[in-house]
C-alpha cells in the first residue's frame, strides 16, 4: 500500500493486471460484516489443489460440472488465465482466509451478450463457496454484495453488475437477491435455464 492509501498498481504481467476488468489485482478488499474481503486473482501452482477439491464437493459438482481429476480445473483456469483478461478467476479471501472461487468477467464480451440486452462494460460474476460451513448461514449475500460494490467502485464505465445462476439453484437465487441483486429476467443458456440477476449502480444504495 502506498502512504496515501491508495494500493499500488499491479504488474502488467500478474493475471487480473489488465485494462479489460480495471486491473482487477489491484482493487483491494472491501469491508463486510464477517471481516475484510479481498479478490485476489489465481496462481494456478498455488490455487489448483484447493479450487479441485471444492468442485469436487458433490454440491458444487451439481452445478459447475467440473469434478474429476485437477487437470479439469486446470483446463478450465488456464482457458481464463491464458486469455486476453475479459474473464479472471480468483480467491475469495476474507479475512485473511481463502473460502471461495470468484470468476469476474465482462459479460458484454461474453457469449452470454446473444441472451440478453447487454450494455457497454456489463461485468459478470460466477462464484462458489468452498467450505460447507460457510454455505446456508447468509455469509454469500453479504459477499454477493462486497464483490458487486468492488466491481462498481472500481469500474467506473461500468453501470451494472449481472449473474446467472442456474434456476434450479434456489440457495444462489435466494443469495443474490438477498445481497442487493433484482431478478431481471429468465433466460435459456447453454445447458440450463438460468435467473438473470442484476446489481444496478444507480440503485445500489437503495437495496
Amino acid at each position: 500500500m502506498l502512504a496515501d492509501g491508495h494500493r499500488q498498481p499491479a504488474s502488467p504481467g500478474l493475471p487480473g493486471a489488465g485494462p479489460l476488468l480495471d486491473d482487477l489485482a489491484g482493487w483491494g478488499p472491501a469491508d463486510t460484516p464477517a471481516g475484510p474481503f479481498e479478490l485476489v486473482p489465481v496462481e494456478l501452482t498455488r490455487d489448483l489443489d484447493r479450487i479441485a477439491a471444492w468442485m469436487n464437493d458433490p454440491a458444487v459438482a451439481a452445478f459447475w460440472e467440473l469434478s474429476g481429476p485437477p487437470e479439469t480445473t486446470a483446463a478450465h483456469l488456464r482457458g481464463q488465465l491464458d486469455g486476453d483478461g475479459r474473464s479472471v478467476p480468483c480467491l475469495g479471501v476474507l479475512a485473511g482466509v481463502p473460502m471461495s472461487y470468484w470468476e469476474i468477467y465482462r459479460a458484454d464480451l461474453d457469449p452470454l451478450a446473444r441472451h440478453y440486452p447487454a450494455r457497454p462494460q456489463d461485468t459478470g460474476i460466477h462464484l462458489l463457496i468452498g467450505g460447507a460451513g460457510d454455505r446456508s448461514r447468509g455469509l454469500g449475500s453479504a459477499l454477493l454484495r462486497a464483490a458487486a460494490d468492488l466491481v462498481l467502485d472500481h469500474r467506473p464505465h461500468c453501470t451494472r453488475v449481472v449473474a446467472e445462476p442456474d434456476l434450479r439453484n434456489t440457495a444462489s437465487v435466494a443469495a443474490f437477491l438477498t445481497g442487493g441483486f433484482r431478478y431481471s429476467d429468465e433466460l435459456e443458456l447453454p445447458g440450463k435455464r438460468a435467473a438473470l440477476m442484476v446489481r444496478d449502480r444507480a440503485h445500489r444504495h437503495l437495496l
